[in-house]
């Protein structure tokens, strides 16, 4: 690999392995050079020159080190598909298509059935929430008061994350979003599609 810095070579590669240890998914291009210093197209060259010869593993999305691969040989992965997104805000319509695929490991989740949608807006914010972040959600059809829920709401059926609530004395639905600035989602119709269980956050 000539040309190619070992020092940072081996940033890239620390970065990598604190980023995925932290956060159970790979760091984006632009969030190592970032962290490091470079441009982007620097950190993509490395990564192509390293995976060439062998110091990591790259496929255009993951990052696998040594040291990763180590912790994933002896922990079972699944491939979770990635849905449209859900609004995080006033409730929209959506359709439900997979626009991608993530490798996560199973043991995060437990047992069930569960897929990923993205968020859209703010108003989960103080439940830690950011748009663009990805919820993996449990596929279920009920839910307890103060769970976050992926749900079709209103008479139109449309998509939104919120905390799921009963408002028993008008029998309907609360749906309360975790920003100050915004107010609750009141409804008699609310189909449940499943409970927030974890955050990817950003993954690029």
């Amino acid at each position: 690999m000539r040309h190619k810095s070992k020092k940072l070579m081996d940033s890239i590669v620390a970065y990598v392995d604190s980023y995925h240890g932290k956060n159970g998914c790979f760091p984006s291009t632009s969030e190592i050079a970032t962290s490091l210093g470079v441009v982007k197209s620097t950190v993509y060259k490395y990564l192509v020159a390293m995976d060439e010869d062998g110091v990591v593993i790259y496929d255009g999305r993951r990052i696998l080190t040594d040291s990763i691969r180590q912790k994933q040989d002896g922990m079972k992965m699944v491939d979770m598909r990635v849905l449209g997104g859900i609004a995080c805000g006033t409730p929209q319509a959506e359709h439900e298509y997979t626009e991608d695929t993530i490798p996560l490991p199973a043991a995060y989740f437990g047992k069930g059935d569960f897929f990923i949608l993205r968020a859209k807006g703010d108003s989960m914010t103080g439940a830690g929430i950011d748009s663009g972040d990805l919820v993996v959600i449990r596929r279920q059809e009920y839910a307890e008061e103060g769970q976050i829920i992926a749900a079709l709401a209103g008479e139109e059926k449309e998509s939104t994350l919120k905390r799921f609530f009963l408002d028993k004395e008008n029998k309907r639905v609360r749906l309360h979003p975790e920003n100050p600035t915004m107010e609750d989602i009141y409804t008699k119709d609310c189909i449940i599609q499943g409970v927030a269980v974890h955050v990817v956050k950003k993954l690029e």
